[in-house]
């Protein structure tokens, strides 16, 4: 969209000066000026739109360092800077995918809270409170997630992959540098493993809140799904401080 307003704003701005009826300038007309400014307008009109084209398309942007991320575009932001290494593509797809499909579950959650209870209930109180924690643990874990790949630049495991299949270095430190190199890819495994278990239990969650027969905060404690949600926020560390 940005690439898009770009063009349209250069396009723009050449029909208004090459335009008779407006600035009129005029390219091999009798004004040498006008001819100048013709061709030095046309000249800069490229340059922007080649340098617009390649900070919007290929320059990666500035990446927020994980303690200062707050927001969802942060986080986002953060997974798209290692979208490109071939052996976290799938992962950080991945990532990706389960970062817009917890915001559209929060969506449905609220959208079904509303319809179901009152603000002022308890019962609405006690489930907005547990999936605003539950959130918290699912970007903790893409926090988690991202601070082990911060350990390695995105060239590295780039680099580590080509170093495999043609490598000059002995069996026994390739191995090692295999053990770790897999170690921290099972943590990013693992942490996706965890934010997809926690996105099935907001799936039954939002089930079992469109079962519920009560809109009685006891009846809400009890359901199996908040038990579970429950005992998963209990598990964390982040949430016993």
């Amino acid at each position: 969209m940005k690439l898009f307003g770009l063009i349209a704003g250069v396009t723009i701005l050449n029909i208004f000066m090459f335009s008779p009826g407006l600035a009129g300038v005029e390219i091999g007309g009798e004004s040498t000026l006008q001819t100048a400014s013709g061709i030095t307008l046309l000249l800069m009109s490229l340059l922007v739109l080649l340098y617009g084209s390649y900070t919007l398309l290929f320059k990666a942007p500035a990446v927020t360092p994980v303690k200062d991320m707050k927001t969802r575009e942060d986080y986002m932001a953060a997974l798209h800077s290692y979208r490109h290494v071939k052996v976290l593509k799938k992962d950080i797809l991945l990532a990706l995918d389960q970062v817009d499909r917890m915001d559209k579950k929060k969506g449905s959650l609220s959208a079904v809270l509303g319809q179901r209870f009152d603000p002022s209930e308890l019962s609405y109180k006690k489930f907005n409170s547990v999936i605003d924690e539950v959130e918290k643990l699912f970007y903790l874990n893409i926090r988690s997630l991202l601070n082990k790949l911060r350990v390695f630049d995105a060239s590295d495991f780039s680099l580590f992959d080509s170093q495999k299949k043609t490598s000059s270095f002995s069996t026994k430190l390739m191995q090692e540098k295999t053990n770790l190199y897999n170690e921290y890819l099972n943590y990013v495994t693992g942490y996706l493993g965890a934010n997809e278990e926690i996105l099935l239990k907001l799936d039954k969650l939002l089930l079992e809140i469109s079962l519920l027969d009560s809109t009685d905060y006891r009846d809400v404690e009890e359901m199996a799904c908040m038990k579970e949600i429950d005992s998963l926020i209990k598990q964390t560390k982040f949430y016993k401080q």
